[in-house]
């Protein structure tokens, strides 16, 4: 079996402070979502 290495690798920013957030009651934080599966969906208006 082969390991995968993340050599070389950075981790991921906080969340700025004051942001605003949709569909949470409150802030999350990188903390609250270790371990778990997140979906990043990316939008705009044009």
């Amino acid at each position: 079996m082969r390991t995968q290495s993340y050599a070389g690798t950075v981790n991921a920013p906080e969340f700025p402070k004051g942001m605003d957030w949709l569909n949470t009651e409150q802030p999350l934080s990188l903390e609250d979502l270790r371990g778990k599966i997140v979906i990043l969906d990316f939008w705009t208006y044009c």
